[in-house]
Order: structure tokens, then sequence, then C-alpha cells
């Protein structure tokens, strides 16, 4: 444990900022899973609503450094040429 003032804030400060980034880095991951989960069920509307929603979150991590813009564009490809096949 930090004995300066500014490292004690700053152990809370990174500490906050890890757990805000899991939490995008979940959610990204759990919209991946329910856009798959309506594309399986042929459910069109809610596929692209739910694809909509990864976009902007994959994208914000994509900002913050948390997932490579590869890895982005990949995942990003796969779900739009999938919800386009359903059509």
């Amino acid at each position: 444990m930090p004995n300066i003032k500014s490292s004690k804030k700053a152990v809370k400060v990174i500490a906050k900022k890890t757990e805000e980034n899991h939490e995008l880095k979940a959610r990204v991951k759990n919209l991946i899973k329910s856009c798959e989960k309506a594309i399986a069920n042929g459910n069109v509307e809610e596929a692209n609503k739910v694809f909509k929603d990864f976009q902007k979150n994959i994208d914000k991590a994509l900002q913050k450094g948390l997932i490579k813009e590869n890895k982005v564009d990949r995942e990003k490809q796969r779900l739009n040429t999938k919800i386009k096949n359903m059509k």
C-alpha cells in the first residue's frame, strides 16, 4: 500500500478505470452473443438493433485502446455478413 497521498489516489483511480474498462469489454462480448442469438432465431429487426448498439460500444472500446483495430473490423464484418445473409 502506498504512503504518499497522490499514490493512494492513483490506486483508486486505476481501480475505477480498470472496472469501467472491464464492463465495456464485457458489454461488447454480450452484445456479440445477443446478436448471434437474434440471427439464429431469424429475427432481423432485433439483430439490426443489437448490431447498431454493438457498433457503438465496440468503437468506444477501440477508441479507449481496449480492443485492436483489426479485431474490431473483423467482428463487425462477421456480424454484418451474417445479418445480410439472413435477408
